[in-house]
């Protein structure tokens, strides 16, 4: 069974009120996505790193555009969806949005996470992303029960749930 509606078109822009901006990311973003990623890396790695294993930190720019690529096709297929969170230009990268099907036991009906880059950590901008996360998938997404990981579980009970069949 698919885990979204195969009529859902997904939503290619959301607003912060305090200006910035998420939309669904591709190899194209590579540019910016690697120094915000990097300049990160201690940070994000302490996250995603016993999960998903990254950001390694021997990435190289030809290996995040490989990563960003595969996103893009994910998006495209709808399997899953990354969304990069810009400044109203599009000059910087200052973190992402996650949402992915299940992958483990528990009723969620996806699992989301998102980062800011390193300065933003506290911020307004940081607040206000924490803030529409939750509504945006609320609001225009099909989705009846997203597990934030990190915020609603952590990432240590998360990896100790059952993988699902």
């Amino acid at each position: 069974m698919p885990w979204l509606p195969d009529d859902f078109v997904h939503p290619l822009r959301a607003d912060l009120p305090t200006g910035e901006h998420l939309r669904p990311m591709g190899a194209a973003d590579t540019g910016i996505d690697f120094p915000a990623v990097m300049g990160s890396r201690e940070r994000l790695w302490s996250i995603y790193g016993r999960a998903w294993g990254w950001p390694p930190a021997t990435m190289t720019p030809a290996q995040d555009r490989a990563d960003l690529a595969h996103h893009e096709r994910d998006i495209a297929a709808h399997a899953s969806f990354l969304y990069g969170l810009f400044d109203p230009a599009e000059t910087e990268l200052l973190g992402c949005v996650y949402i992915d099907p299940p992958e483990k036991t528990g009723g969620a009906d996806a699992e989301v996470s998102w980062w800011v880059v390193d300065r933003l950590v506290g911020s307004d901008v940081e607040r206000a992303l924490d803030e529409l996360v939750p509504r945006w998938l609320a609001a225009e997404w099909p989705l009846r029960r997203a597990r934030l990981v990190g915020r609603d579980i952590s990432w240590d009970d998360w990896s100790a749930l059952p993988d699902l069949p």
